[in-house]
C-alpha cells in the first residue's frame, strides 16, 4: 500500500499538526497535567501561538515573538520539568508527525523538536542549552583541558 502522507507545506498544515499534537498531549497522563493543571492553558487560545512557533521554526516565518524559554522556566519553578516530561513530549510529537506527514519538512520538524526538547531540558536545569555542552574549552594559556576534547580527538 503506497504512503499517501504528504509533507508539511504551509501554516495550515502546521496548524493541523499542532492541534492534533496538543489534543493528544493534553490528554496524556504524564504531561497532560502540566498543560491543564499547572500552566492552565486554554488550548483554543494557544493553538495560534504554538502554530506561530512551529511556522517560525520550520519556515522562518518570524511570526513567533515570545520567549519560549521563559515560559518553561516559570513552569519549572512551579513543578520541576524532568527529563521524562521532555521525552514524552518528544515521543508524542514524533508519532504525531509520522501519523500525519512524511517528507523533508516533516523530518525537520522531528529533528528540531528533539533539539528544542533537549535544549529546554538543559536550560531549565540551569545548564547550557547546547547539546555540545560537554566539550570543554581550551585553557587561557592555550593548552587543552582534560576531558571530552581529548577523548574525541579534538
Amino acid at each position: 500500500m503506497p504512503d499517501t502522507r504528504e509533507d508539511i507545506h504551509d501554516r495550515a498544515d502546521i496548524a493541523r499538526l499542532v492541534d492534533a499534537f496538543y489534543r493528544r498531549a493534553f490528554s496524556d497522563p504524564l504531561i497532560g497535567p502540566i498543560f491543564t493543571d499547572v500552566a492552565q492553558l486554554d488550548l483554543v487560545r494557544h493553538i495560534p501561538v504554538f502554530t506561530d512557533f512551529w511556522d517560525t521554526v520550520l519556515f522562518r516565518a518570524g511570526t513567533y515573538r515570545r520567549n519560549a524559554l521563559q515560559v518553561h522556566l516559570v513552569l519549572h519553578a512551579r513543578v520541576p520539568l524532568e527529563g521524562a516530561f521532555f521525552e514524552r513530549w518528544l515521543e508524542i510529537w514524533t508519532s504525531n508527525v509520522d501519523e500525519h506527514f512524511a517528507g523533508e519538512v516533516a523530518e525537520r520538524a522531528k529533528v528540531q523538536a528533539r533539539r528544542i526538547a533537549g535544549s529546554m531540558h538543559r536550560r531549565v536545569q540551569g545548564r547550557s542549552g547546547s547539546e555540545f555542552e560537554t566539550l570543554r574549552r581550551r585553557a587561557v594559556d592555550g593548552e587543552a583541558l582534560a576531558g571530552a576534547n581529548e577523548g574525541a580527538g579534538l
